[in-house]
């Protein structure tokens, strides 16, 4: 499955109040894949994000990219599919990296003592064999996504 989508969580709004809203995109080359996340992920949201990244394993891709940029919110559920997708990767033979988390996602992330999740982060090196890509790049050569490091700051 390649291409972009887009999955909206939530149950039939009677206009009281809206809904959060996760957009997902995925775009493949090969056994990798590229996963953009916009939006909240949390106890409405995760599943989108749990079974996703779970079809990326089932499809056969073994190195997994989740660009964060574009996340707005991220709770400790979304750090558990996270999590959840990172094992069954690994089990797979594959590896799965968060690239530029919120930085309450960062945190949390350091706080919990699972910090190999994130691609170049302080204190992680970044994974000079399986740069992240940018779709639309000549096949077989791999652009550059940009990089932004996200620093925590104390009392976020």
């Amino acid at each position: 499955m390649s291409g972009p989508w887009r999955r909206q969580a939530g149950l039939l709004n009677r206009g009281a109040m809206p809904f959060p809203q996760l957009t997902l995109y995925r775009h493949d080359r090969h056994s990798r894949a590229l996963i953009t996340l916009a939006g909240e992920i949390d106890l409405t949201t995760e599943r989108i994000v749990r079974e996703s990244l779970g079809q990326c394993v089932r499809d056969g891709i073994r190195a997994i990219d989740v660009d964060l940029t574009t996340v707005t919110f991220c709770d400790v559920t979304g750090l558990n599919a996270f999590l959840h997708a990172s094992r069954a990767t690994a089990v797979a033979g594959g590896s799965l990296r968060l690239h530029h988390p919120p930085s309450a996602l960062a945190r949390i992330i350091a706080l919990t003592g699972n910090s190999t999740l994130l691609h170049g982060y302080p204190g992680v090196p970044p994974r000079p064999s399986s740069p992240p890509w940018t779709p639309g790049a000549p096949s077989g050569e791999p652009s550059r996504a940009p990089t932004a490091t996200a620093i925590p700051t104390p009392g976020n």
